[in-house]
């Protein structure tokens, strides 16, 4: 019996949804093809059927992570795209404790950078990717406030990101949490926009509702930048 019509796909994004867990688990080194498919439930030969490479994969993966972003499954967060302050929702969402915990559904920004530094161009262009995608969404968002500043959307981007790796690496929980308690504010801070963070909200809450539209147009936005 055949399979149906949406079977290739499905099985697709299950290896997808397999490797970016592992990926942001064990590292790009540390997880083999084997792995990945054992996860999935497949087996290995299946998977040249949609792969070239592990890098491949790894590349697919951090597309499907604009597709679906972190906060889509944490409870008590959510980002409406559609909102005047969408850029300052997308900071709290990032430097969440939420964030912080989700290793498995984590930004890859946060889990790989080492490895894709060291990684090949594939790699290292889907991670790109993902970096510009950030920083458009807070020059874009700067702009409509007339305050057009691409180093500044960069310099947020950037403080985001690394305060992430930086509290993932340290023992320290209570560092950890001021450490992204700090770069909330300080990212906030530089992009001028208000923060609503308040007593325990820095470990999840942020205002707006899920947008799957909004979600759909930060894909969009890393799609057209090709590198």
């Amino acid at each position: 019996m055949p399979y149906p019509p949406e079977h290739r796909d499905q099985t697709r994004t299950r290896i997808i949804r397999s490797a970016r867990a592992l990926f942001n688990r064990h590292g790009f080194a540390g997880v083999s093809i084997d792995d990945v498919m054992a996860h999935a439930g497949l087996t290995r030969g299946g998977f040249y059927t949609y792969f070239r490479t592990k890098a491949d994969l790894y590349a697919e993966a951090i597309r499907h992570s604009l597709a679906e972003t972190p906060w889509s499954r944490w409870d008590g967060m959510s980002v409406d795209f559609a909102a005047r302050d969408a850029a300052a929702q997308v900071v709290r969402a990032y430097l969440s404790g939420q964030h912080f915990e989700d290793v498995d559904g984590s930004c890859p920004m946060v889990t790989l950078p080492g490895e894709v530094a060291r990684g090949d161009r594939v790699v290292r262009a889907a991670f790109e990717r993902v970096f510009q995608s950030m920083a458009g969404l807070f020059e874009e968002t700067l702009r409509r406030e007339g305050r057009p500043d691409r180093r500044r959307a960069l310099a947020i981007a950037g403080i985001c990101v690394g305060a992430m790796v930086v509290a993932r690496s340290v023992l320290s929980r209570e560092l950890a949490e001021s450490i992204r308690e700090a770069a909330r504010v300080t990212a906030l801070e530089l992009g001028g926009w208000k923060d609503e963070t308040t007593g325990d909200a820095s470990r999840g809450s942020s205002r707006g509702g899920a947008r799957r539209g909004g979600a759909r147009r930060f894909k969009q936005r890393a799609t057209r930048s090709r590198y």
